[in-house]
């Protein structure tokens, strides 16, 4: 969108907008390290670089996410390599889970538990997922999960909330007593790694994960959307019509643009 007072500028830079974007359209990719979930774990388990953090971006909380998606963590539970107490350290944050969080801060420190965690809001790609595993930490009052709880369950710790948090500075580990720069593998749930949390990792992924706010826009099966379109479609028949198209102003009706709605705008020219 152009906006002006001078109509033949106005289309004109449009125009030659319309045509950088369309032009660059294969060049937009993430500014991140990308891949699937077991590629990303995989990856991580051959580097030598500690700690190594991946972001679990399907059910980043700040992004919309429910909080708790389960399909990640059913599947780093499900892998060998930390099913023992003794393998690979990983720290898991977070999932959602009311009555798991009561459970276990009932049980207390130390205490072997079994819990049902997840899926309550958002169970389209997994179901709630059952852990047995020691208490590690227990924590009261947390201005957003409320109470904030530590399972480990072979070799991975799992963090277990009342209430969705995300988990953005380093102090949200330490007070759980986790020592995220002594793990191996830290995922988080979230997108781009915030400062504290780029600063901590000696490598990183960023994991395209299914859930609710998924990064793979293609694979969403959108429907309901003019066709073709990008990046939905890769292939064109033709070049499509990027010819602007010119708003009148506000004190002209442009109800046939808007299926029959008279909107305003601001008294100048905009152009998409």
């Amino acid at each position: 969108m152009v906006t002006g007072w001078d109509a033949e500028v106005v289309t004109e830079q449009a125009q030659k907008l319309a045509t950088h974007f369309w032009d660059s359209r294969e060049a937009f990719h993430f500014v991140a390290p990308i891949g699937t979930l077991a590629g990303c774990i995989e990856h991580a388990l051959q580097s030598d670089r500690r700690p190594f953090f991946i972001s679990d971006s399907e059910d980043n909380q700040t992004a919309g996410g429910a909080g708790d998606v389960t399909w990640t963590l059913a599947r780093v539970l499900a892998r060998a390599e930390f099913r023992g107490v003794d393998g690979p350290v990983v720290v898991y944050a977070s999932i959602l889970g009311q009555q798991a969080a009561d459970t276990i801060a009932r049980a207390g420190v130390g205490a072997i538990v079994t819990v049902v965690a997840g899926a309550e809001v958002d169970s389209i790609h997994e179901g709630p997922i059952t852990m047995t595993g020691r208490v590690h930490a227990v924590k009261h009052g947390d201005r957003d999960a409320i109470i904030e709880c530590v399972l480990q369950v072979g070799s991975v710790f799992v963090v277990i909330t009342t209430l969705r948090k995300p988990y953005h500075h380093e102090s949200d580990f330490w007070e759980l007593n986790l020592a995220p720069r002594s793990a191996d593998i830290v995922i988080v749930k979230i997108g781009y790694l915030e400062p504290e949390l780029f600063g901590m990792a000696a490598d990183w992924r960023l994991a395209l994960t299914p859930g609710g706010v998924d990064q793979d826009l293609p694979r969403l099966g959108h429907c309901r959307i003019h066709r073709p379109m990008w990046p939905f479609d890769q292939s064109f028949a033709e070049p499509p019509d990027l010819t602007p198209q010119l708003i009148p102003s506000s004190n002209e009706p442009f109800a046939d643009m808007f299926q029959g709605r008279v909107l305003s705008i601001p008294n100048n020219l905009i152009m998409k």
